[in-house]
Parts: C-alpha cells; structure tokens; sequence
C-alpha cells in the first residue's frame, strides 16, 4: 500500500468512526458514543469540570448531558477535516447539537470540535477531545447564538 492509500485508509476510517459517533450521541447512546473513546481519554468540554480524565469520568459526562434533554438530538458534523498519519491524527470542525431540554427549552448551537486520534491494536480512537464555544469576554458569557 502506498502512503496515499494509506492516509486514504485512515481517514475514511476516523470519518466512519465520527458518523458512528453522531448516530449515538443523536439517540443518546452512551455506549455507542464512548465507542470511539480511548480507555485514558482527556476532554476538555463546554459542561464542567473543566477536564474530564478517564472513560469512568467521560461516562459520568455523557449521562449528565443525555439526561438534561428530553427525545433524541439532532446532530451534525459537517465539512470535517482530518489529517491522518500510521498512528495519530487529528480531526476538527464545526459541530451542531439541536434538541430540547427537560424544561422545554429548544437549542440549537453549534460548537468547535476537535480530536485526537492513536491507532491501537489497527483501531482509531479518540485520546483527546476538546469542545469549546465562543465567549463574549465582556459579559463572561458564552455566544451559543454564533451561525456558521
């Protein structure tokens, strides 16, 4: 196999990965989501804490996230770039989460996202993940209302 091919290989598989990863996050599948998580996993998120170490912290997120919406979310990852080599790559783009809260409330946001990728054992996931929004440094608030 060539370096092109494969570097071709390798990104189509983190694409696969990522679209497995969009299908549970919209049905609220924390199994299916930490599918594409390393064991060692550090995200840095918009929910606190500030950083989450570990899959048994990452779980604790993902339930704290799922149970704050009523219904499945609508989720995208568009326009994703990765850039792959044999055993580490990185991904980013811009990624929106549209659903309703408990209290009624609908969102609708998009968020940046980015993360790092180790093949192990001839699988990609993730070893880091960093989920971020836009700040109005004035006010202190997060900009959760930004369109690409």
């Amino acid at each position: 196999m060539t370096i092109e091919e494969n570097r071709n290989e390798n990104d189509a598989a983190i694409r696969e990965s990522i679209d497995r990863f969009a299908k549970a996050l919209g049905a609220k599948d924390v199994d299916g989501c930490m599918a594409v998580f390393a064991p060692e996993i550090v995200s840095f998120d918009i929910l606190p804490p500030l950083q989450a170490v570990g899959a048994d912290a990452f779980v604790k997120h993902w339930h704290e996230f799922f149970e704050s919406y009523q219904g499945p979310l609508d989720v995208e990852f568009p326009d994703v770039r990765v850039t792959a080599d044999d055993n580490v790559a990185f991904s980013y783009c811009l990624h929106r989460i549209i659903g309703t809260l408990k209290n009624g409330h609908k969102t609708d946001f998009w968020l940046r996202w980015t993360a790092g990728w180790r093949k192990t054992n001839g699988k990609w996931l993730i070893v880091h993940e960093q989920v971020s929004v836009p700040v109005d440094l004035a006010s202190g608030r997060a900009l959760l209302d930004l369109k690409p």
